[in-house]
């Protein structure tokens, strides 16, 4: 397993985290077989946002003796109403489900406390008024039944509005090969790089659409992160695939996935092992045709460089860097084996590029940026 830092919480994620809406509705000893599977792989991250007695309540027999060993993640606003999932603002609501949520987990803190399913802007306001979800995740904060404050969403506008109110440690958005090209979604992921806020990328599959195998498919805004599209399914797209997209992008931390069975998990998990033929997405990000001509995707089909550059990570480091240059983006530069500046203007990396980047460029911005 591969781990990274949750921005500037500082904790150690594993990059595939375990999404458990599809675990609701299967039988205990599926969701208990899951989860031990997840831990034995290195899996660290459960995110659960039902608030469904029965779900919970498997989750807390699947956790139990081993709750040490995960970085649980709570929502505040998801409740149920006459047996279906219903989403609050309701303070009084809110706090009665966080609290049946920790104990029927036998746990006395979740590790992320997420604001739950935010789609506008408005809605997101409603929530920062004085007495309101937020004012009731900090004092569960300050009670030590919350490590850290999120918020999972759909929209980019409500992200960038959570992150500029400096209140949310991590983001959970959708993150995936149909939003590519959402407009403003790049510029969001580098934000979160920049300001240290964890990305938890969710719904890696599009919401599953991605894994059709034939057929055009209508994604929502809910799948996208942005706004609704329709796409013909581009032939052999593969977890494995999708995950390797998600994992490049900027600022992402982990991704969490939702499966509902061992063989699902184990399709997620192969990502790890892959070969590079099999992680290779550059040809599916092209194919989909929802790319911005001359953006990076950091796939590394530039490479071999012949100074041995690494280019898609400094391509990476320039994309979030902002003046002034934050001293752990710089130190991240300066850990770099070969530095921009033994860039020779060759240009075999720019006719390699399928995405039409002028890598060149790039490399000279990074020795303006960070070696000056």
């Amino acid at each position: 397993m591969e781990y990274r830092k949750l921005g500037r919480t500082g904790l150690d994620v594993s990059v595939i985290g375990l999404g458990g809406d599809y675990l609701h509705g299967q039988p205990r000893e599926t969701v208990v077989s899951v989860v031990h599977q997840a831990l034995e792989h290195g899996v660290n991250y459960i995110d659960m946002p039902l608030a469904f007695p029965e779900y919970r309540d498997n989750f807390g027999a699947a956790l139990r003796g081993l709750r040490e060993r995960v970085l649980l993640t709570g929502h505040l606003g998801s409740t149920v109403k006459d047996g279906q999932y219903c989403k609050t603002r309701n303070v009084t609501k809110s706090e009665a489900f966080f609290h049946d949520c920790l104990t029927r987990l036998e746990t006395d803190h979740v590790d992320v406390l997420l604001l739950h399913n935010f789609n506008t802007v408005k809605d997101f306001d409603v929530v920062m008024k004085p007495k309101g979800l937020m004012d009731l995740a900090h004092r569960l904060q300050r009670e030590g039944k919350a490590r850290f404050i999120g918020i999972s969403l759909h929209d980019i506008a409500v992200a960038s509005r959570a992150i500029e109110s400096e209140q949310i440690d991590v983001v959970m958005l959708p993150v995936n090969l149909i939003g590519n090209a959402m407009p403003g979604r790049k510029e969001l992921l580098s934000l979160c790089a920049r300001r240290g806020v964890g990305l938890v990328a969710m719904k890696p599959y599009g919401g599953g659409k991605l894994l059709q195998h034939k057929g055009t498919f209508r994604a929502a805004r809910y799948q996208t992160g942005g706004e609704s599209f329709k796409a013909r399914v581009t032939p052999g797209i593969t977890p494995v695939l999708c995950l390797s997209y998600v994992l490049a992008q900027v600022g992402v931390s982990m991704a969490v996935v939702g499966v509902k069975n061992n063989d699902e998990l184990a399709a997620a998990l192969h990502t790890l092992d892959a070969s590079e033929a099999e992680r290779d997405f550059c040809q599916i990000v092209a194919d989909f045709g929802r790319y911005a001509e001359g953006d990076c995707v950091y796939c590394n089909h530039c490479l071999p460089c012949p100074a041995v550059i690494d280019i898609g990570q400094v391509s990476r480091l320039v994309d979030v860097a902002e003046l002034p240059i934050a001293e752990e983006l710089q130190a991240a530069y300066d850990a770099l084996p070969v530095q921009a500046s033994a860039c020779t203007e060759c240009g075999v990396c720019v006719e390699r590029c399928p995405f039409g980047v002028d890598a060149v460029s790039k490399m000279r911005q990074a020795v303006e940026l960070f070696e000056h």
